[in-house]
C-alpha cells in the first residue's frame, strides 16, 4: 500500500536548486536508505517528509492519519528539561519502553539536565525518546553518529524487526547492507530509486550510469547523421523533411547524462625520519574512571591502526595524548623530530561562520604541495567540490556535511605525514568517505584512527586495538572483520579450554570405575535428586513470582535512579536462577521419564 507521495518537488536555497521536479512513492515495508554527496538535500528531503519544511514547487500526499516520527542530526530540547522529563514528555506515568531504551543506549542517570550532557549522549535520550513513540514512518537522519558498535548492533536489530517504514540518512554503509531494502539517491535535484541494500544498489546504480551512458553515444551518433544530412542543403518543402529537421532540433536539444564530480585528494605530505610515534607505559585517569592502563607500542612507518570500543572508554583520549592535548598521568610519548601530526577530531575547529570559505583554506597555505606540484588554494577547493560560488560564501551557510569536508581539507593542506582521525565518518557522505579510504590506502604515512564505521575499518587499517573496559588494549591484525573472526575464536578458545577440562576432570574420576561398564546400569533417582525433583516446581513458581514482585517495585521507583539500578540488579540475579534451575527441571524430568520406561 502506498503511505507518501513526493509528486514533482522543486527546491532552491539561494542560487542552489536541491530538487528539481523530483518524485518518488513510499510504500508499506519500505526501509530506505537515502544517499548523495553532502548538500544534494538528503536532510531537506527528510524534512519535508516530516511536514518541518515545504517543498517549492509540487507536492508531498501523506495517507489520512499517518504517524511520523523524525529524530534529527542535532535535536532541540526545552530550557531546564532532564533526561527523565524529556524522555518522558512530561508523562506522569511510567513508559517502559523510554527506560528500557535509555539503559540499552547507556544513559542511566535519568535526573541529569540535558545540558550537561555530551552531543552524543543528547542525540541518545532523544533517540529512546523517538523510539518509544507510536508511529508508523520512522525518519532518522545519521541515527549510527556516537552510537559504539555494541549499540548499533542493538539498533540494527530493532530497525530489522520494526513493521513500519524506515527511511534514513547514514554514512554507514554496513548499516545500510543490514537494514535497508531500498536505495533512494539524490543526484543534481533528481531522485533514482534501487530495490536493494547498498552492496546491491552499486551494481544496479552502475548499470543505469552505463546505460545512460550508452543512450547519450547513440543520441550523438544519430545527431552526427543528421547533421551531415543538413549540411548536403536538405529542402523543407515536404512533411517528411520538415519532421527530420524537428527530430534533428529535438536531438540538439538534448541532455547529456551529468556525471557527478568526483572529489580529488593527493598525497601532501612530508618525509618522516626512522623514530616515529613511541608510547611507554602510558596511563590516564579520571576521577575513578581508568581510560588508559600502562600502553606500550612503538607504531611503524605507515601503518594503518585503527582504536575501537565503547562510548567513553578512552578512544578519544589516547588520540588527544598522541596529539599533545592532553598530558599523560604517567608514562611518556615520544614524538619524532619529522613526525608532522595532522589532527581530525570529532568536531570542527576554530571555524568562523562568518569568514569566507577560501579565506579558511588561505589561512592555512595560498599553495598546497601535491605530486603534480603547487596549487592554488582555491583550485584544491574545487579538488573538494566546492565551486566558485560556494568558496566566496561564508562558512555558516554550508551544510554540516560540507564544513565537515572543509575542515577536513584543511587538515589535509598542512602538509603532514601522520594522520589522527576521530570518528572521521560523523557527517562525511559516503562519496567522501570512499575517496578518503583511497586517499588513506595511498598515503605514504602514519594512519590511526577512532571510529565505529565497521566498513571504513576494514577498508583503511591493518591492526586494531580494543579498550576491553578496564584500560588496557587487545591487539588483532588485520579489519573490523577480521577482529569480529579472531574476538570469537579467542572466545571459543576459552570455552573449549573450560570444557576441556571438565571434561577431563569427569574421564579421570570415572576412570576407578571402568570395571562396571559391562554391567547392565539401572536407572534411578540419587536421595538428592529425588528430594529435588519433588520440589523444583514450587522453586520455579516461587523465583517466577519474586520476578513479578520486582518488576512491580521498578514502576513504583522509577524517578529514583539508584533504587531502580539496584532492583535491576537483582531481577537480572533472579532471572540467571530461574534459567538455571528450568534447565534442571529438564533433566529431572528426563530422567523420571526414563526410569518409568526402564519398570516396564
Amino acid at each position: 500500500m502506498n503511505l507518501l507521495n513526493i509528486e514533482h518537488i522543486s527546491k532552491v536555497f539561494g542560487e542552489k536548486i536541491i530538487f528539481d521536479d523530483a518524485s518518488f512513492g513510499i510504500q508499506e515495508g519500505d526501509k530506505i536508505g537515502i544517499i548523495g554527496i553532502n548538500g544534494t538535500g538528503k536532510t531537506t528531503l527528510l524534512k519535508m517528509i516530516a511536514g518541518i519544511e515545504t517543498p517549492d514547487q509540487g507536492n508531498i500526499i501523506r495517507q489520512n492519519g499517518l504517524k511520523i516520527a523524525y529524530l534529527p542530526q542535532n535535536p532541540e530540547f526545552p530550557a531546564g528539561a532532564t533526561v527523565y522529563s524529556y524522555a518522558q514528555d512530561g508523562k506522569k506515568e511510567t513508559n517502559w519502553r523510554v527506560q528500557s531504551n535509555l539503559n540499552k543506549l547507556g544513559i542511566t542517570q535519568y535526573d541529569a539536565r540535558i545540558e550537561t550532557l555530551s552531543g552524543g549522549q543528547k542525540r541518545k535520550v532523544a533517540m529512546a525518546k523517538i523510539l518509544a513513540s507510536d508511529f508508523d514512518v520512522l525518519l532518522l537522519d545519521e541515527p549510527t553518529n556516537h552510537l559504539d558498535d555494541a549499540m548499533i548492533s542493538w539498533l540494527e536489530d530493532y530497525l530489522k524487526s520494526f513493521r513500519g517504514v524506515i527511511v534514513m540518512v547514514t554514512h554507514d554503509r554496513y548499516f545500510l547492507d543490514k537494514v535497508t531494502n531500498k536505495i533512494l539517491e539524490i543526484s543534481y535535484g533528481k531522485m533514482y530509486s534501487y530495490e536493494a541494500n547498498y552492496s546491491k544498489f552499486l551494481e544496479l546504480k552502475a548499470q543505469r550510469e552505463e546505460m545512460e551512458l550508452a543512450s547519450e553515444r547513440k543520441r550523438q551518433s544519430i545527431l552526427r547523421m543528421e547533421l551531415e544530412w543538413a549540411k548536403r542543403g536538405c529542402r523543407a518543402r515536404s512533411t517528411k523533411q520538415r519532421a527530420r529537421l524537428e527530430r534533428l532540433e529535438a536531438l540538439k536539444n538534448g541532455t547529456a547524462p551529468v556525471k557527478e564530480p568526483t572529489l580529488q585528494m593527493d598525497s601532501l605530505q612530508t618525509r618522516m625520519g626512522k623514530k616515529t610515534i613511541e608510547l611507554h607505559h602510558v596511563s590516564k585517569t579520571y576521577g575513578n574512571m581508568v581510560c588508559v592502563q600502562d600502553f606500550n607500542y612503538i607504531v611503524l612507518k605507515n601503518q594503518r591502526l585503527g582504536i575501537i570500543g565503547p562510548n567513553g572508554c578512552g578512544k578519544s583520549t589516547l588520540i588527544k595524548m598522541i596529539a599533545g592535548l592532553i598530558q599523560p598521568d604517567s608514562g611518556e610519548i615520544e614524538i619524532g623530530e619529522t613526525v608532522k601530526i595532522g589532527y581530525f577530531a570529532q568536531e570542527e575547529q576554530n571555524m568562523n561562520d562568518n569568514e569566507r570559505v577560501i579565506d579558511y583554506i588561505k589561512d592555512i597555505a595560498e599553495y598546497i604541495t601535491t605530486r603534480e606540484g603547487k596549487i592554488s588554494a582555491s583550485q584544491m577547493l574545487e579538488r573538494f567540490l566546492f565551486t566558485p560560488d560556494m568558496q566566496y560564501a561564508p562558512i555558516g551557510k554550508l551544510s554540516g556535511g560540507e564544513k565537515r569536508r572543509l575542515y577536513l581539507l584543511g587538515i589535509l593542506c598542512g602538509e603532514i605525514n601522520t594522520l589522527l582521525l576521530d570518528e572521521p565518518g560523523n557527517n562525511l557522505d559516503i562519496p567522501t568517505l570512499t575517496i578518503l579510504e583511497d586517499y588513506l590506502n595511498s598515503f605514504p604515512g602514519i594512519v590511526i584512527t577512532v571510529s565505529h564505521d565497521r566498513y571504513f575499518l576494514d577498508n583503511v587499517v591493518d591492526r586494531i586495538f580494543a579498550f576491553d573496559g578496564n584500560g588496557h588494549l587487545q591487539q588483532y591484525e588485520g579489519g573490523y572483520t577480521e577482529y569480529l573472526e579472531a574476538k570469537q575464536a579467542r572466545q571459543n578458545s576459552d570455552l573449549t579450554g573450560a570444557e576441556s577440562k571438565k571434561k577431563e576432570d569427569s574421564e579421570k574420576k570415572n576412570s576407578s570405575k571402568d570395571w562396571k561398564q559391562n554391567r547392565p546400569v539401572k536407572l534411578k533417582f540419587t536421595f538428592k535428586e529425588q528430594k529435588e525433583y519433588e520440589t523444583i516446581d514450587d522453586e520455579i513458581a516461587a523465583l517466577e513470582e519474586k520476578i513479578e514482585r520486582l518488576d512491580s517495585e521498578m514502576m513504583e521507583n522509577a524517578t529514583n535512579s539508584g533504587k531502580l539500578s539496584e532492583l535491576s540488579a537483582e531481577k537480572e540475579k533472579t532471572e540467571i536462577q530461574l534459567e538455571e534451575k528450568m534447565e534442571r527441571w529438564v533433566y529431572l524430568n528426563d530422567l523420571a521419564e526414563k526410569i518409568e520406561a526402564q519398570k516396564k
